[in-house]
């Protein structure tokens, strides 16, 4: 394949880290656009207007109580997912990316206009304005750590081993469009957890699955032998668990 210009629209997480790095191996990445985070009050805000206060509550009692603790003990398990996969979490070149601009900022905008890409990646980014989209001639291809749509929004791994629906627990890549994890489907994989994982690890298991469909996905893209998928007709739009919605799910599913 020819060398094609590749932009990376990406969170400033680990995960996004591990991504570059496999896709960077392969590919080459010429430049990645960190999204800069929502601040918390905002999007607390935003959730408990949504959802409700007694929810949103609940969500922040687990991630300080649960979550947080769980990914600090977890990191031996992290690296041990990352090295099984050959994978590297080596931090993004600091002259290869552009931080601190919303990936809807114009900006960001302009910054796209100026590298005119091939092919945009993204992973973990807050929902990509119609006019960011629209901004360049290429396609957006996303990796959703869930099955689409029936696992749409964040923790897809989870929900679906808390609803005990093994053949939907799995990765997505897909085109975007202007809503949440909707756009047409190319790739799903299922993945397998072990009794070593839990809510903090899942999302590793499933980025080093999808980082392989990414690297399919690019090769069927510019080869012109892309195709889309059915995906299941049902939907669903799912949040953090709240503290007691994961207490319950841990002691009567086994769900860590």
């Amino acid at each position: 394949m020819d060398k094609k210009r590749i932009i990376l629209l990406c969170d400033s997480s680990e995960l996004s880290e591990v991504v570059y790095n496999y896709i960077d191996e392969l590919y080459g990445i010429d430049y990645v656009i960190v999204d800069n985070a929502v601040s918390k009050s905002t999007m607390i805000k935003r959730r408990a207007k949504k959802l409700g206060w007694l929810k949103v509550i609940g969500q922040l009692l687990f991630i300080l109580l649960v979550s947080k603790p769980l990914s600090l003990c977890s990191r031996g398990r992290i690296q041990q997912i990352l090295s099984e996969n050959g994978l590297s979490n080596k931090p993004i070149p600091e002259e290869k990316r552009m931080c601190g601009y919303s990936i809807n900022d114009e900006q960001v905008i302009q910054k796209l206009k100026e590298l005119n890409p091939d092919l945009i990646l993204v992973n973990g980014t807050r929902i990509i304005s119609k006019k960011v989209l629209q901004s360049v001639t290429c396609s957006f291809i996303n990796m959703h750590v869930g099955i689409t749509p029936k696992y749409r929004g964040v923790h897809g791994m989870y929900w679906a081993l808390v609803n005990r629906d093994y053949e939907n627990c799995g990765v997505t890549v897909h085109y975007i469009d202007e809503h949440i994890d909707t756009g047409d489907v190319i790739y799903q994989a299922t993945v397998t957890g072990t009794p070593k994982d839990n809510f903090c690890t899942y999302p590793y298991l499933q980025v080093c699955e999808g980082a392989r469909l990414f690297a399919k996905a690019i090769e069927d893209y510019f080869s012109g032998r892309i195709k889309t998928i059915d995906g299941t007709a049902e939907s669903h739009l799912w949040s953090h668990p709240t503290l007691w919605q994961y207490l319950r799910f841990r002691i009567g599913r086994g769900v860590k």
